[in-house]
This record gives C-alpha cells, sequence and structure tokens, in this order.
C-alpha cells in the first residue's frame, strides 16, 4: 500500500510538471511564442475593431508574438491602470495620456524608459512629430510614444447659425449673445453632458488658461512646486465664466454623458458642441457641409494667452516589469508606424502623432483645419485631467459637479480645491 502510495504520489507530480511546461513552453515554427497584455481605453467601436484588426495585423507578421487586449472607458480605465500596474501581472503594453498623468507612472517606476529605443532607431522614431515626445519625457527621459494628438474646439452648425443670422463669435460675450439667440429660437445652445466629469475638465483647464497667467499656471500645476497655492482669482474667475454656459447647455448635463450631447449635436438639435477634433469623423458624415469648427474665444478681462488651445498627445507606454520588452517595442513600433498613423485617421478619426498622415487622400478640408487650430496657436495646453495631480483633479470635479446643481458656489469650489492642493504639494516635499 505505501508503496502504490509513494507510486500514486510521483505520477500526480510528474502529470502537474508536464501539465506546466506544456504551457508555458508552446511553440510556432520552432520559436517559442510570447504573450503581451495590451490595455487600452477604447471597448466601444469604431476604435475597438481598428485594434482588434491591428492586432491581427501583428500577429501575422509575428508568429512568435500574441497579443491579449483588454479594454475600458475613460474613467474607468483611469483607475484601473493605477491598479493593474500595482500589481504583479501589469499590462506589457498599455495606453496613457500625457503630462502628469503618464508621469506619475515614471516617478512610481512603472513604466519602462524608451529612451534608447527612440534613439537608436531613426527610421522610425524620426517619423513622430518632435514637439510630442516633450509631454511624455521626464528628466530627459522618454516614457512614452506618441500615438495620437487632438485638441478642443467649439463646433457648429452652418445651418443653424445661417437660419438665425449669426455670426462665429470672437469673444467670449459674443459667444453668450449668440447662445442667447439660438435659445430663443427654441433650440439647445450648446450640447453638454458631464455624467463622467473628464468632460468638465476640458472646460475648465481651457478657461483657466484664458483667466490666469502663464507662471501662475506653472506653480499651481506641478506638484513640487510650494509656491503654487490656487490663489489667483483668475480661477473663480474662470469657474464663473463656466457658469455663464449653465443656461444655455441642455438640461440635466449631471445626468447625460458625452456620447449624448455629440448625438443632439449630430442630430442637429444643438446648434454649437465642445468637442474633440477627432470627433470630426464621427459628425461630419451627418452635417456633412454644415459642420464648422471655432477656437474658444477669449474672455475679456482675461490675464492667459487668448490664442491657445487645449491640445496634447496621447500615447502608448510599456511596463516597466514586462519579461518582453523587446517584443512590446515592436508592437508599440507598429501601432506609431506611419502606415498605421495613416489609417487611424481615415477609420478612427484620430489624428496621428506621426508627420505627413493628415492628407488630401485620407482627411476632409475640415480636418486639415482643424489640425491647423492646434499648429497655428501660440500656446498649447495638456488635457487639465491630466496636466495636474490627480486628487486636484476630483476636487476641482467633484465640485463642479456640485456647482451644476447648485450645491456649492465657484469660491466653495476653489476653496477646496486650494486644500487638498496643500496637502498634494506637501506630500510631494517628502
Amino acid at each position: 500500500m505505501k508503496k502504490l502510495l509513494i507510486l500514486s504520489i510521483i505520477s500526480i507530480l510528474f502529470l502537474s510538471l508536464f501539465a506546466g511546461c506544456s504551457k508555458s513552453s508552446s511553440s510556432t515554427n520552432g520559436k517559442d511564442v510570447v504573450e503581451l497584455k495590451f490595455f487600452h481605453r477604447w471597448p466601444n467601436q469604431p476604435k475597438k475593431q481598428y485594434f482588434e484588426k491591428a492586432v491581427k495585423e501583428f500577429e501575422k507578421a509575428h508568429p512568435n508574438i500574441k497579443i491579449k487586449t483588454e479594454a475600458v472607458l475613460n474613467d474607468s480605465y483611469k483607475e484601473k491602470i493605477r491598479v493593474v500596474l500595482g500589481s504583479s501581472t501589469p499590462p506589457d503594453v498599455f495606453f496613457s495620456w500625457s503630462g502628469e498623468f503618464a508621469y506619475n507612472f515614471a516617478r512610481q517606476g512603472q513604466s519602462l524608459d524608451l529612451t534608447n529605443y527612440v534613439k537608436e532607431d531613426k527610421a522610425w522614431s524620426d517619423q513622430i512629430i518632435a514637439s510630442q515626445f516633450n509631454a511624455f519625457t521626464l528628466d530627459s527621459k522618454i516614457y512614452g510614444i506618441p500615438w495620437s494628438t487632438d485638441g478642443k474646439a467649439f463646433f457648429y452648425n452652418k445651418k443653424i447659425f445661417r437660419d438665425l443670422n449669426l455670426e462665429v463669435p470672437t469673444t467670449w460675450s459674443g459667444l453668450i449673445e449668440v447662445s442667447k439667440k439660438v435659445k430663443a429660437a427654441g433650440l439647445t445652445p450648446i450640447a453638454f453632458g458631464s455624467k463622467a466629469p473628464w468632460t468638465i475638465s476640458h472646460y475648465i483647464g481651457t478657461l483657466n488658461q484664458l483667466m490666469v497667467p502663464q507662471d501662475v499656471l506653472d506653480k499651481d500645476y506641478d506638484p513640487k512646486n510650494s509656491e503654487g497655492d490656487f490663489s489667483h482669482p483668475g480661477y473663480v474667475k474662470a469657474l464663473e465664466k463656466f457658469m455663464e454656459l449653465k443656461p444655455y447647455f441642455n438640461k440635466g448635463v449631471n445626468s447625460v454623458d458625452h456620447e449624448y450631447s455629440r448625438e443632439l449635436f449630430n442630430s442637429g438639435k444643438a446648434a454649437i458642441g465642445f468637442f474633440q477634433l477627432a470627433e470630426i469623423g464621427l459628425i461630419e458624415p451627418s452635417l456633412k457641409e454644415d459642420l464648422g469648427v471655432f477656437n474658444v474665444p477669449g474672455v475679456e478681462g482675461g490675464e492667459g494667452n487668448a490664442n491657445s488651445i487645449t491640445a496634447a498627445p496621447e500615447g502608448i507606454m510599456i511596463s516597466s516589469k514586462t519579461k518582453h520588452p523587446k517584443e512590446a517595442m515592436e508592437f508599440v513600433k507598429f501601432l506609431t508606424s506611419k502606415e498605421k498613423g495613416t489609417e487611424q485617421l481615415k477609420e478612427v478619426s484620430e489624428y496621428s502623432a506621426v508627420k505627413g498622415t493628415t492628407t488630401e487622400a485620407n482627411a476632409s478640408k475640415l480636418q486639415q483645419d482643424a489640425i491647423n487650430l492646434i499648429v497655428n496657436a501660440e500656446q498649447t495646453y495638456l488635457w487639465f485631467d491630466t496636466a495636474v495631480d490627480i486628487k486636484i483633479v476630483d476636487a476641482y470635479l467633484n465640485g463642479t459637479q456640485l456647482m451644476l446643481d447648485g450645491k456649492k458656489s465657484p469660491e466653495d469650489v476653489m476653496k477646496d480645491v486650494r486644500a487638498v492642493a496643500k496637502e498634494v504639494k506637501a506630500s510631494a516635499k517628502k
């Protein structure tokens, strides 16, 4: 009985060992198959299909590499990516916004230093617009590869403007006057949805840069700069300007999402919408020549740069824990190639950060004009919710949602923001 028991145990151990080896030593054409985990923020069409297609193309060209993809929407992504990068099994390749959002991963040692890859393969990296690397560079090291570039502007329905004899506003007061006339005509002046509060951050960031001097923004937004305290009166004024738009938004903004506001505008029921330039491809097929775009007009009395725009690259990073950095980088290079960059504008309306990918062949006249809003701006600013510490962002967005519901004033919101900023900056000094 003892011999039989020993033999049984040995058999079980052998089978377990064999099963484990089988799982880890799969091969294709004599080569070990490497599995990479890819995490991005587009679970909806058309981008979901675009990445699925790209993965299949890459796997066909690299039969020894398999890509396992996971995707969740914006706000969920912001939370989940922080959790999974801190785990023992983070994604090998992951999407990231630029600026402070990406810098946090670099500071915590969670993202791979890609500087040498960029320097060693100039045939690939020189195709990417050089300035777009800046927002992924910390302490002279590159931690992310720019995948797209985008900006934020007002879209308007030219037919509604023609019917109401309206001119494109060039000042903030002009925007308010246009909105009054549209509302009087029984239409929604400005489509907006803030159920997912990242949409609020785009208004906040844009108005801050119009109302607050650049040197003040630099100190306040930098978590390590102890002089920054968000005390400049321009911050309260920026929130007041935002609230001037509330009477002209559709009803119940905090209960509807961005996709709802885009469809409201797309259907011709709203005259204006604050959208990303990449959304032209999602709206132009419906409105066609009646779709127009204008930059956010300057605010009278503002101390910021009136010829500025909220615009930033978004990119791809690699986990510092990846066991396959070479293969991960091959995948990143594929996604940021000129060929894929040309496809992404045509297929998913995302402006590539690769040079020469926005042309007459794959872009409409409006799309080409829109990208010039970024090119011709004197100053570009990162998305607010990625430019500052996430705790400050949360204080701003939570407070502004309450402000839209009539439960806080601009002064109340900024009091909360200042308190959180003080904590963040004190923590950064330690």
